[in-house]
């Protein structure tokens, strides 16, 4: 027998829809389960922690089995997603009460982590981006969708570009063409969940009519892509995703929005990592999106995020969010009346996008109508205001009244979780709901009264009326009184003492009252169904709500941080001199132990007079920080927050660049120099007048020399670039404070410390001029390192210094370290912590203290020095 034909007819339906998605797991529905086969079963039962089995199909053929109750799918399907796997669920397409022979069934969903709505694999936080690449020559188009919230972006440019959008906004998944697999790890690594399709689908006609019959418009100019062909084609990949995993409800994908790359300050992704802006590369370390986020909805948690990453260039723009947050400030009633109506419209973006999908239930559809009422509180709210930017947003808001009215109409109070719980809608939306609702509440009273008229009409005392479920509802009577039965009743069943009866009357009522339930059900569904229908109508409006109570909510949160943590307003100009006075870093100041203040600082950059200032102090003193919160500041300030400084002057800034702290990329096969050098030369490469950049220790990943050389070239370079780029550069070569008397713009400034007896003491403060020395032997004590240790470091630092000096006294010509190196003393004996031997030396010279030479012969001199050496060995 072959090993087909011993496959039942369920198999090999199974076998059919799997070949249809091999790479996915396959959760095939059988009655009240979801079960999974052969390879699957394998896999799930693992992830899943549930039992594998088998099951026997025939004498020839067997296979591994594993499944789980249907109403656990939520439960179960999040853990597979995130374990990396793709899944198709297999739903039964008909009723198996009303088919004969096996129940038709097909794929409804495919879910990949980029293609995810359930709660279960979303962060409320965060979106959840499917995003497709496009390659072409020397550009690269990508699109960015998640379908969660509906939001979907496009933008195209080169491969720094379009990794710094990835590394940003971190997708999910990664979609694009099979032949690039090679190309794509090279250009954007190996981090990223990624799928492959094939090459025709990235064809710039199917694309442009895909996105054209989804938007039922004739052309893309509305979106302002026309003119973007990669980022175009990226979009239609999508689409054609979507379709490919069971996913045809689409409607609150309403519009494309264009990133363009010249609206933001660009950062690259050595600068948001650098910074810490999203992430840090401790667990649980601080970041500015943790420090910054009193967001009170998930919708201005999500923007904010996208704020962090895209900060505006536009100084309207700008403006425009810091006058209204200024406003915020000073209006408290306002600014609390707004926080606690959007805390309590929920999550609109999200709720809006499950309507479409099919996934909305009864709860979440009440709460859309609370959210329309917080939206119409917030409008009429600020369209008063004084504040011009309010009053457009307060204008964008729709409280979409009709729909609000319906659902508050058509909805009870407290609907369950589930329509097919029942007791959705409220009473008299429907006459007969009401009358079937009535019937099955009012059935036991009904049946009472019955009985008592059966009883009264015939005399009959001991009438009883009964249920089974063969003959339904009966009248029952014993043989006492079987001669008062009326010849309308109709006679069922004989039974030893009694006869069974109905009527007309009762087989009507029955009739009315097993059916209720189901025509209950029935009917909730379609009014439910028809309810959703008509909220379609009103996604776009809804999304709208959604991105400006999100916008409130971010613009309510930096007030609400000004406020608390003395942010003063930034003042942002089109000039290039950069001014901040008590300037303070927004992380450290917020994890600082209790009762410690963060010491402040000035900072001034003029490319005209002041435009490279050399920091020069001891290790742990906080140049890095000082770096760190002159780009953080420069960052708030293009968000529209406030900033921690007592007052600020900062230029309109195109690029920051940040090149700080180790990065070895070990695995990838570069040194921690190379990567240094690698991100150094970008910024190089990429200057402007209005670029911002901070340099951190760079050169020290090779030798001595080598490093003062890079260093000392890179400052140069930077000082007579035409573009004269404002540059703070924090280095432990002293020996380039020499540049200040060379170059016109360069500037020395070093942060101070204080040393009382052997300790020193960092003052954290700025101060002009350059240090003359970098403490790192009192920092390698207060680490903990063994004084006998720290005592040979500090002897072999004068030696070195003492050298210095006599050479540079004694003829004019320097010898270099490595002359002075050579020429050290080597200590009489060699430090315990790094010497196995010590033990057996002080043995040694225990013995040989004890010899007198004067009396020893030759034999036993011979002697003792076997003796010894034996000893070392």
């Amino acid at each position: 027998m072959s090993k087909s034909s011993a496959e039942t007819p369920l198999m090999q339906q199974h076998k059919a829809i799997k070949q249809k998605y091999p790479d996915a797991i396959l959760l095939f529905r059988v009655g009240d389960f979801y079960e999974t086969f052969g390879e699957d079963a394998i896999i799930t039962s693992k992830v899943l922690g549930i039992t594998l089995t088998k099951r026997n199909n025939g004498a020839a053929f067997s296979s591994e089995l594993a499944g789980f109750p249907h109403h656990a799918l939520d439960t179960y399907l999040h853990k597979l997603v995130k374990a990396g796997y793709r899944v198709a669920i297999c739903d039964q397409l008909e009723d198996p009460k009303q088919v004969k022979g096996i129940v038709k069934r097909g794929v409804t969903e495919m879910v990949t982590p980029g293609v995810a709505t359930s709660d279960k694999l979303l962060e409320h936080n965060s979106n959840n981006f499917l995003a497709a690449i496009h390659f072409a020559d020397d550009k690269v188009g990508i699109a960015l969708l998640d379908i969660s919230t509906g939001e979907l972006f496009a933008s195209e440019g080169n491969a720094e570009y379009i990794d710094k959008l990835l590394q940003s906004l971190k997708p999910a998944e990664v979609i694009f063409q099979r032949n690039y697999q090679k190309h794509f790890k090279e250009t954007f690594g190996s981090k990223f969940y990624t799928y492959t399709l094939d090459s025709w689908i990235f064809d710039e006609a199917y694309a442009t009519e895909s996105l054209l019959k989804h938007f039922q418009t004739h052309s893309l100019k509305g979106y302002g892509v026309e003119a973007m062909p990669l980022a175009i084609i990226a979009a239609g990949a999508i689409f054609h995703y979507l379709k490919d995993t069971e996913h045809p409800n689409l409607q609150h994908i309403t519009s494309i929005q264009r990133l363009e790359r010249e609206d933001y300050l660009w950062m690259d992704r050595f600068t948001i990592r650098n910074l810490e802006l999203l992430g840090s590369g401790v667990e649980n370390g601080h970041t500015l999106l943790k420090v910054l986020d009193s967001t009170v909805s998930p919708m201005g948690a999500r923007l904010l995020k996208r704020w962090i990453v895209l900060p505006y260039k536009d100084l309207g723009k700008i403006n425009e969010r810091l006058d209204l947050v200024e406003f915020l400030i000073k209006d408290v009633d306002l600014r609390t009346r707004l926080t606690q109506h959007i805390k309590q419209a929920g999550d609109i973006e999200r709720l809006v996008s499950k309507i479409p999908l099919r996934k909305i239930n009864p709860r979440e559809v009440l709460q859309i109508a609370r959210g329309l009422q917080h939206v119409d509180a917030i409008r009429n709210e600020c369209l008063h205001a004084s504040n011009d930017y309010l009053k457009r947003l307060a204008d964008a808001l729709n409280p979409c009244l009709y729909i609000l009215e319906k659902i508050l109409k058509d909805i009870v109070e407290n609907p369950p979780v589930l329509i097919s719980k029942g007791s959705v809608i409220k009473e008299g939306v429907h006459a007969e709901l009401d009358e079937l609702r009535n019937i099955a509440s009012m059935g036991k009273s009904y049946l009472v009264q019955m009985q008592q008229k059966e009883c009264e009409a015939t005399g009959i005392s001991s009438l009883k009326v009964g249920f089974n479920n063969v003959f339904g509802y009966y009248l029952e009577v014993t043989n006492m009184h079987k001669s008062k039965v009326p010849e309308t009743w109709m006679r069922k069943q004989t039974l030893a003492n009694c006869e069974r009866y109905i009527t007309q009357e009762l087989k009507t009522y029955e009739e009315k009252i097993v059916g209720a339930e189901d025509k209950i059900l029935a009917i909730e569904q379609e009014l439910y169904d028809k309810l959703l229908l008509e909220l379609q109508d009103y996604i776009a409006p809804m999304q709208i709500n959604g991105n400006v109570l999100a916008i409130l909510d971010c613009l309510t949160c930096f007030a609400q941080n000004a406020l608390h943590y003395n942010y003063k307003k930034p003042i942002l100009h089109q000039g290039l001199e950069f001014e901040i006075k008590d300037s303070r870093h927004p992380v450290i100041e917020r994890n600082l132990p209790v009762g410690e203040n963060y010491i402040s600082n000035d900072i001034s950059l003029d490319p005209s007079a002041q435009q490279v200032i050399i920091l020069t102090g001891p290790n742990m003193s906080g140049k890095s920080a000082l770096l760190r919160q002159t780009a953080l500041i420069t960052l708030m300030a293009h968000m529209g927050s406030f900033v921690p400084a007592s007052a600020a002057t900062i230029p309109i800034t195109d690029k920051i660049f940040t090149r700080v702290g180790a990065s070895d990329n070990l695995s990838g096969g570069e040194s921690t120099f190379m990567v240094e050098m690698n991100e150094t030369a970008s910024i190089i490469n990429n200057l402007t007048p209005r670029s911002l950049i901070l340099l951190d220790e760079i050169g020290r990943g090779t030798s001595t020399y080598d490093g003062i050389s890079i260093a000392w070239s890179i400052v140069e370079y930077l000082h007579s670039s035409p573009h004269a780029p404002k540059t703070l550069f924090a280095t432990h070569y002293h020996e380039l404070n020499e540049l200040e008397n060379k170059l016109l713009r360069v500037k020395n400034y070093h942060v101070t410390n204080k040393e009382v007896g052997n300790k020193i003491i960092f003052l954290r403060k700025l101060a002009p001029g350059g240090s003359t020395h970098s403490f790192g032997i009192h920092v390698a004590k207060m680490a903990g390192m063994p004084p006998k240790l720290i005592d040979r470091a500090n002897e072999v630092l004068q030696q070195l210094e003492s050298k210095h000096v006599d050479e540079e006294s004694s003829s004019p010509k320097t010898e270099d370290l490595s002359t002075n190196i050579k020429k050290l003393s080597v200590p009489k004996l060699q430090l315990s912590i790094f010497d196995a031997h010590s033990e057996t030396f002080d043995e040694i010279r225990t013995m040989l203290d004890s010899i007198d030479i004067n009396r020893l012969t030759p034999v036993e001199a011979l002697m003792k020095l076997n003796e010894i050496k034996q000893k070392v060995k």
